[in-house]
């Protein structure tokens, strides 16, 4: 089955620039505005919208990530929430949804359930950052068996036996991080993501996304010099947070601008 994120992340390239793949947490400051603003962001340049159910232990989310998501369950969002959200997100815009969860909640929910309600609702696939594929096959069944797209994480501590399984499970795009755990220089960042990009190449991999805390144009740009997208969070939280819907509409397009490549 052919993927739509792959298609989209296709079509930014025919346009001689990378994606931009826009995350923003559901239920963030409240469910109803969390719809609004994944629209407007998809409005103002993104490719591919990312959307993460807040979570009670997001181990792997910076602190203004965090911040939003316990808003977001203090608020009363709920698991079956998301689907009515990714419903009515993907009936107003025309780029793929895909849901960025810990995989937890996909058990308790059901795997093969989640997976049917998901595609129902128009969503494009999920990325699972505490999931390795040797360990989820019933999701690869699921993906398999509903046209999803199944999104892994790579990281520079990855060994070449564990990059040849992320890219022969991936569809879509292979999520790309140049560090775990936090942040360091950006200078060495760069290196460790162009490095573990050049390496998912040799394996094959044809759709590498980069999340690095990029949070500016400049960064986008530097990332698209060598990935096929850069994926940015934090900061489109920040300016949801600080300017609202038009404050986001901004910073994205601003973000977009940082696609075309030099």
């Amino acid at each position: 089955m052919s993927s739509r994120v792959a298609a989209a992340i296709d079509a930014a390239r025919a346009e001689g620039r990378g994606a931009f793949v826009g995350y923003l947490p559901l239920g963030y400051p409240d469910l109803r505005t969390s719809i609004e603003a994944a629209v407007t962001l998809a409005e103002n340049g993104a490719d591919v919208l990312e959307l993460g159910p807040p979570y009670s232990d997001p181990v792997m989310d910076g602190p203004l990530i965090q911040e939003a998501t316990q808003a977001a369950l203090a608020g009363g969002f709920r698991l079956r929430d998301v689907f009515p959200a990714v419903r009515e997100i993907t009936s107003r815009v025309g780029i793929p949804v895909l849901v960025m969860t810990y995989w937890n909640p996909v058990l308790q929910y059901g795997v093969d359930r989640y997976a049917d309600d998901l595609a129902a609702a128009g969503g494009a696939g999920l990325i699972t950052p505490d999931i390795t594929p040797d360990a989820a096959a019933d999701w690869i069944a699921a993906s398999e068996r509903t046209g999803l797209d199944r999104v892994f994480l790579a990281a520079p501590t990855s060994t070449d036996a564990r990059l040849e399984l992320i890219a022969r499970s991936s569809t879509g795009f292979v999520y790309t991080v140049s560090t775990m755990g936090i942040t360091g220089e950006r200078a060495e960042l760069d290196a460790a993501a162009r490095t573990l990009v050049g390496r998912l190449r040799e394996h094959g991999v044809e759709h590498a996304c980069v999340g690095i805390g990029i949070s500016t144009a400049d960064q986008v740009a530097g990332v698209v010099e060598y990935a096929d997208g850069a994926i940015v969070g934090t900061a489109l939280v920040r300016a949801l947070r600080d300017g609202g819907l038009d404050g986001l509409a901004r910073t994205a397009r601003a973000l977009a601008d940082g696609t075309r490549r030099r």
